[in-house]
């Protein structure tokens, strides 16, 4: 009787709670799991009008697609070199910021400043520094430099990084300064004691408890890494300089010339690329920080 009685209870908890998440649960549904099916469906079958399952016929064309294996060379070029150092810049500042350094509010509005500029505010400013007649250039001109089509050049990457550093930095830097607080002072006191460099508490000590912290950032800037496309779109339109044509655009441009098989095809490559490249983070942030859990 009392075992039915404590089922019954639980089965009252579990309705109340499914009550409470079943908004969450149906805006999910309708809004993630059920598009992604139908961009997977898509992605299997040979025309919207047709629709007769090819499998893995789409995925093959999309891989000897010249456009498509440029665009995501380019993204995972970015990718590569704009996610490291938006973690490693962030952390070096956070740990400046720490400590007692000259005109460290300035420093911090510096940096801050960036996340309340829009999007097209920072992307005038890029044009205003990186065109051919621009700011930069009338500086190299000083040197005797020649002039250089930053956006139309080898150069371009770099000046999409720059932006995409400038815009991100300070609200990673944000989140490392939350992370270096909460670690246990009585444990960089005791290594003070002991005699401890810097370099030993740093890597010893704050970058084990900042792991998880360091594993939110990673993913954050690899996701604004992917969106980087609204800055280039604005700087250079639908069709940039090579180095420059990211998946964004790839995915873009076959949206308008409604291709939705080969559109499909790539967003479920691009979805498979990040869940495995997430869990790949997540594996090495669980092994790095277990001795700090436990």
């Amino acid at each position: 009787m009392q075992k039915r009685k404590k089922t019954k209870d639980r089965m009252k908890d579990i309705g109340k709670s499914l009550c409470f998440l079943s908004p969450s649960l149906i805006g999910v549904g309708v809004f993630f799991i059920v598009p992604f099916g139908v961009v997977v469906y898509y992605s299997l079958i040979d025309g919207v009008g047709s629709r007769n399952f090819v499998f893995l016929d789409n995925f093959i064309k999309l891989f000897k697609n010249s456009a498509f294996l440029m665009a995501a060379k380019n993204t995972l070029t970015f990718s590569l070199m704009a996610v490291p150092l938006a973690v490693i810049l962030a952390i070096v500042l956070a740990l400046m910021l720490e400590a007692r350094i000259p005109l460290k509010s300035q420093f911090r509005t510096f940096f801050l400043s960036p996340m309340m500029v829009p999007v097209a505010s920072v992307v005038l400013i890029w044009q205003v520094l990186f065109n051919y007649n621009g700011t930069v250039n009338e500086f190299l001109m000083i040197f005797g430099a020649d002039k250089i089509d930053w956006l139309q050049s080898d150069y371009c990457q770099v000046v999409v990084l720059i932006l995409f550093l400038w815009k991100n930095l300070g609200y990673n830097m944000i989140l490392f300064m939350a992370g270096l607080a909460n670690i246990p002072k009585e444990l960089l006191e005791v290594a003070d004691v002991e005699g401890a460099s810097e370099l030993y508490k740093f890597f010893a000590i704050k970058l084990r408890y900042l792991s998880p912290t360091v594993l939110f950032v990673t993913i954050l800037s690899l996701i604004n890494s992917f969106k980087v496309f609204r800055e280039v779109y604005l700087l250079t339109g639908d069709y940039p300089y090579e180095k420059l044509y990211m998946l964004q655009h790839f995915m873009n441009n076959t949206f308008k010339s409604l291709d939705y098989q080969k559109l499909s095809a790539a967003a479920v490559v691009m979805a498979l690329v990040m869940v495995v490249i997430i869990a790949l983070l997540f594996k090495a942030e669980d092994w790095f920080g277990k001795d700090v859990e436990g």
